[in-house]
């Protein structure tokens, strides 16, 4: 089964200011204020929702697509996913603009002053699926995640007009979107992703129930936090999964792209949707016992011996079969 994921590519800037912003406002001076924060550590880690889920993919084995858009200093990245199992030949590089980049400063009370530059991102909308599709010899899912809105329409349109199936993820980007917009992106999708709270909203913004909802998606994919993941289809009984439990909880950003990440391998593998829920728990686990998105390491004796412990023998030996 060949995947292709499509969404973000970014880097995020992460910079730690020893002392507190607020001691640095004068309360009559914040119409001109000018500041510069002599910062004492920086991290810089490979982000976007599109890399991180196809990083993850690639981790299990299953080569996924990235379709997005970079800047010509993707070259470092691009070797990183490429070295760990991500198709890139597909990553629009843009001429002039950079990779979409987040800058952020926290200080000592865990405020944040930060900046988004979306850059080469907006030419995602540029892209056409049926060239992806005709140099990997066909596309049997599309993963519209999180991206130029633009893109996301026009990729949701090709997908239907050229009836590709498709899941839709809008995730950071409902925020922004209005009701027609989200009609129009979860219409016919065969996987509808979202968390509790974004459920809620779409429902909201849509104006559509949960019941019509899921008479418009294949399937309806709510993941619960560290209560794990719902998936519901009309007219059956919901399929739900818990979490394996954590070494420790170190960092929840990416946790959610993880999970997607196997799933999409589950189905890859063909693999049955309680199967393919429990591979996407597994490493969500992972990512949240680590710093960082793509930091991780998939070792596959270790995953299978908490994946065995988690959901047991038989739901074991059917995943390790493909994780092999």
């Amino acid at each position: 089964m060949r995947i292709a994921v499509t969404g973000s590519i970014a880097t995020d800037h992460l910079m730690t200011f020893p002392g507190r912003f607020s001691d640095q406002l004068v309360a009559d001076q914040l119409h001109t204020v000018s500041l510069s924060f002599l910062v004492d550590q920086l991290d810089v880690r490979r982000g976007g929702v599109g890399a991180n889920i196809a990083f993850g993919m690639g981790q299990l084995g299953t080569r996924p697509v990235l379709v997005g858009a970079a800047g010509p200093d993707f070259d470092e990245y691009r070797a990183w996913l490429d070295r760990h199992g991500v198709d890139t030949d597909s990553v629009r590089i843009s001429e002039t603009l950079h990779t979409a980049r987040f800058v952020c400063t926290t200080d000592a009370d865990h405020n944040q002053i930060g900046s988004f530059y979306t850059g080469a991102m907006s030419e995602a909308r540029l892209i056409e699926l049926k060239t992806v599709a005709d140099r990997v010899g066909g596309l049997d899912l599309v993963l519209i995640g999180a991206d130029d809105p633009e893109a996301m329409l026009r990729h949701t349109e090709e997908c239907r007009t050229r009836e590709i199936p498709f899941a839709a993820d809008f995730s950071q980007q409902i925020a922004r979107m209005d009701g027609d917009e989200i009609r129009i992106l979860l219409d016919g999708a065969t996987y509808l992703f979202s968390n509790e709270y974004e459920k809620g909203l779409i429902e909201s913004k849509t104006g559509w129930s949960d019941t019509e909802i899921l008479s418009r998606v294949g399937h309806r994919v709510t993941t619960l936090g560290s209560r794990g993941v719902r998936i519901e289809r009309a007219g059956q009984e919901p399929v739900e999964v818990g979490c394996p439990d954590e070494d420790r909880k170190v960092d929840p950003t990416g946790v959610g792209d993880a999970f997607r990440a196997g799933f999409l391998s589950g189905l890859a593998w063909g693999v049955c949707l309680e199967r393919s829920a429990q591979v996407g728990c597994m490493l969500a686990t992972l990512v949240i016992e680590t710093v960082g998105t793509q930091e991780y390491q998939l070792r596959r004796a270790h995953f299978m011996e908490r994946f065995t412990k988690a959901y047991g023998d038989e739901a074991a030996d059917e995943v390790h079969a493909h994780l092999a």
